[in-house]
């Protein structure tokens, strides 16, 4: 009923355009006699009258057909734009061309200036009835728009920014005001865009903040770079309004561009640099048509792994992790987006030496990426024998499957806290290290160890805490003033890390660039200030101390190991440091036996094995 209501008010609608157009015809007929002879219609010679309007029927059924050809019965009117406009001016000098061509055929003459004055009456008479709604639309939202409007400031009077400025003009669903535009290019600046002045470079945005009490300002500069993007963000976010921006430029060449394309700003704009990029397409031959093992698959990490290399037409993929919540969750975001993909998903520990064996063998991976650890550092400093069993003897044991079932490639996932640790956590994934530089002399398989920082948005990272906590109106909690980290999101860290697989050869430790450290008081500061409060005052920051093992930053390379290029500036191997395999290999043996006696000193083993590892509290 309602799709057969809807069909006839169409019909309705048309059908009063046709109307309007015949009167509009004949109306323009009128309209350029009326003109040709300065207003005087007694001055209008009769024969001139007469002749307009003898074949005016032939002149508008032609019109009502050239209308319908160029779609003046058939466009969205409430959305036109100068597409449309476009084509009523056609449509309008087509009718012109029309109605002359009849007059001379029939030998009927006419003024001269007549058909023009036909043309652009037409046109003029056209345009009112196609875009009065607007129009009236507009001047009615006015009226009736009681609220308080949000006062808006646009950045950037390009195509992005005069698309936001003409769907929040237009839009009777969108409770906000354009009250000024600024863009750097001095050429804009002081003209007006849909009526809205351009007032200047981004350096007035404070003061033109202060001064037209603005609540919102949307960053309309899609094609930016990130540095751009972040001295503009660092005006910006001092104002203490809400800040909106609009994604990539490709949105603008597809047409998404409007009011719901538009994001919270993140905090990794505010990282001030490009996103880094990897060669895919060596990627892709790497993993193409290979059975691709990743423990820890449902992990931070390791989900954004099986992610990518879902994405690279493996022949296999087998996810195994021991928390069933998030492997459900990415078994499910794999299934529906790549259907055709072989996906095992199992649950397992890699503690679990029968059940890791069993895997190995009935899969038998050629490539493995071993992301399962435990990783917080507060925890793990609480309960160390479950970081030396999980990190220390996991990773042992699915080392020692991988070399058994003859598995070409391991990658393993390390850590920035395993240089010169002061936790437990960075020391075993230390150890790990010498697991695999220890076995890649002893096996067919190739083993590597990348190594990168903290990544933006991973679970247990600050950046989720801090929103949780700006959320609940603070305080955040920072434990120092001067602690700083280096970042990466965790696509760039995961696409770095299938790259750095590409180029072992067995034996590295792949270290990731992860560019300027960051203060992580400066991201809490920053953070407060993009949700729209000002720190201090809405929203204060609390200093809670170093936790136990914690360092105010952290190092990617040890100072022995020194560092090669690679042919990504952003990845560097670390020269790996001698060891005493022999001696190595006992030392674990004797760890193993010892932590699973659930010992209190098992930081005194882990220190012996790992000599540059300095716990607090310890006596060396």
């Amino acid at each position: 009923m309602k799709v057969l209501i809807e069909n006839n008010q169409l019909l309705l609608k048309k059908l009063f355009l046709v109307l309007y157009d015949i009167a509009a015809v004949a109306g323009a007929s009128l309209l350029a006699l009326f003109l040709r002879f300065e207003g005087r219609y007694q001055a209008i010679p009769q024969e001139y009258l007469d002749r307009s309007q003898q074949y005016i029927s032939v002149v508008i059924v032609i019109t009502i057909v050239i209308f319908y050809a160029l779609r003046l019965y058939g466009n969205l009117w409430s959305y036109a734009g100068a597409t449309e406009l476009i084509n009523i001016a056609i449509a309008s000098i087509l009718s012109a061309g029309v109605q002359m061509s009849v007059m001379v055929l029939m030998d009927m003459r006419m003024p001269r200036s007549y058909y023009v004055f036909y043309g652009a009456g037409l046109f003029v008479f056209v345009t009112i009835s196609r875009y009065s709604y607007r129009v009236l639309r507009t001047l009615i939202k006015r009226q009736k728009n009681d609220k308080p409007c949000t006062n808006v400031l646009i950045v950037g009077a390009g195509g992005a920014g005069n698309m936001l400025v003409r769907e929040i003009s237009n839009s009777s669903h969108i409770n906000k005001k354009v009250v000024c535009i600024v863009d750097d290019s001095k050429a804009k600046q002081g003209s007006y865009l849909h009526g809205v002045k351009i007032m200047g470079g981004r350096d007035v945005i404070p003061e033109i903040v202060k001064k037209y009490g603005v609540d919102e300002i949307m960053i309309a500069l899609p094609s930016a770079p990130a540095k751009e993007i972040k001295q503009i963000l660092d005006l910006c976010k001092e104002t203490g309004c809400e800040l909106k921006r609009l994604p990539g430029v490709y949105q603008l060449v597809n047409g998404e561009v409007s009011i719901s394309a538009l994001k919270e700003v993140d905090v990794n704009d505010l990282l001030g640099r490009e996103p880094v990029k990897v060669d895919l397409s060596s990627i892709l031959d790497y993993v193409a048509g290979k059975t691709v093992l990743v423990t820890g698959g449902g992990g931070s990490i390791g989900s954004e792994i099986c992610r990518q290399v879902a994405g690279h037409n493996p022949k296999r993929l087998v996810i195994v992790d021991i928390y069933e919540n998030t492997t459900y969750d990415i078994q499910n975001e794999l299934k529906r987006k790549y259907p055709s993909l072989d996906l095992v998903v199992l649950i397992a520990s890699v503690r679990n030496t029968k059940r890791i064996n069993n895997i190995f063998e009935k899969y038998r991976p050629d490539i493995v990426y071993h992301a399962a650890a435990h990783k917080h550092v507060p925890l793990m400093e609480d309960s160390p024998n479950e970081a030396v069993k999980n990190n220390v003897l996991g990773t042992w044991k699915v080392v020692q499957a991988a070399d058994r079932w003859k598995v070409r490639r391991f990658v393993m996932i390390s850590t920035d806290k395993a240089v010169n640790p002061t936790n437990i956590m960075g020391a075993t994934k230390r150890i790990c290290e010498m697991i695999i530089q220890t076995y890649n002399n002893r096996s067919r398989t190739e083993f590597v160890a990348v190594r990168f920082g903290n990544v933006l948005g991973s679970n247990g990272s600050v950046i989720p805490l801090f929103k949780k906590q700006i959320a609940q109106g603070g305080p955040v909690t920072v434990t120092h003033p001067d602690i700083i980290r280096y970042f990466m999101t965790i696509p760039e860290a995961v696409s770095l890390v299938l790259q750095a697989g590409v180029y072992a050869r067995g034996g590295e430790i792949f270290v990731l660039d992860m560019g300027e450290p960051v203060k992580i008081a400066d991201l809490a500061r920053n953070l407060i200030l993009l949700s729209g409060h000002k720190p201090g005052e809405d929203i204060s920051i609390v200093y809670t101390g170093l936790r136990p093992g914690e360092k105010l930053y952290e190092e990617m390379l040890m100072e022995e190991e020194g560092m090669q290029d690679t042919e990504n500036k952003l990845i560097h191997i670390g020269k790996p440091i001698k060891l005493e395999e022999e001696n190595f290999l006992m030392q674990l043996e004797n760890l193993a036996k010892h932590v699973v006696q659930e010992p209190e000193d098992i930081r005194k083993w882990v220190q012996e094995i790992v000599p540059t590892y300095h716990p607090e509290g310890m006596n060396n």
